[in-house]
């Protein structure tokens, strides 16, 4: 028997690409696809699928908040592979779970692994309610698991660049901004856009002691901060070490912090 399956992720190259993916495994039958968690809930219904593929990041609903809606309406939950870009404490709470998930950018033989752990679970008939109520009950405010990551393991960041999806240690951020609501993040190797959509949620994801929020528009690592240049009116400028020396301005709300942060 086909296993019946639905791909919800908001970004339509991510889906394509899963899609394409999934052509190599001949018992998987892609029924249909979705862009957010309210289309995830609807498609779950209509559909009665035996597999599901999840975003976590989606703006609305996100995945996490799907699973929620699936147990408080009392629909049959398919089988859940969810699809994240969280290399660290997120990746935690999945695995107390007992639930399977696949990192981006996506590999196809980590998608056989999850698909051959859904059948065996689908072939025993396994409900997938008791495992996803445990992975809901580790949720804050069904946005992201309430485990952080351990010490000194360290978070990755997905950064696309051009049509290139790649994963860099968050200690090698040098610093990121938001302009008209996209995150581009800037490391010594690498330039791109991130899968976060504000600068407070991506430094929520990071060390406070090494992050720090200069300026509303701005999130920097203060180990790359190559000089501290004095500004008008007892303010301040921040030269980065990227190539550009890039100058990151200080608020004045912030100048306190600065000193603190670097015994001014």
């Amino acid at each position: 028997m086909p296993i019946n399956t639905i791909i919800i992720d908001d970004e339509r190259p991510a889906r394509d690409e899963l899609a394409f993916l999934l052509k190599s495994f001949p018992e998987v039958s892609l029924i249909a696809q979705g862009k957010n968690g309210l289309e995830a809930v609807a498609l779950v219904k209509e559909y009665d699928p035996d597999l599901v593929f999840l975003d976590v990041q989606m703006p609305g609903l996100d995945g996490f908040g799907v699973i929620k809606k699936l147990l408080e309406r009392k629909l049959r939950i398919p089988q859940i592979i969810f699809a994240t870009a969280y290399d660290a404490y997120a990746v935690q709470a999945f695995e107390v779970s007992a639930v399977d998930y696949i990192l981006k950018p996506f590999d196809k033989s980590r998608i056989a692994k999850a698909i051959q752990r859904a059948k065996k679970h689908i072939d025993a008939d396994a409900p997938a309610d008791d495992r996803l109520e445990t992975l809901a009950g580790q949720v804050t405010n069904g946005a992201a698991p309430a485990v952080r990551p351990p010490a000194g393991q360290p978070v990755k960041l997905l950064v696309k660049s051009q049509s290139r999806l790649i994963l860099i240690d968050a200690e090698d951020m040098i610093f990121a901004t938001i302009d008209e609501g996209s995150i581009t993040i800037f490391s010594r190797e690498v330039e791109g856009s991130s899968n976060y959509r504000t600068i407070d949620e991506l430094a929520a994801a990071l060390d406070q002691a090494t992050f720090w929020r200069p300026h509303r528009s701005y999130l920097v690592n203060i180990n790359h901060i190559q000089e501290v240049v004095p500004w008008f009116k007892s303010s301040y400028v921040l030269k980065m070490n990227d190539k550009k020396s890039t100058e990151v301005p200080v608020s004045r709300a912030q100048t306190k912090r600065l000193r603190e942060l670097l015994k001014l």
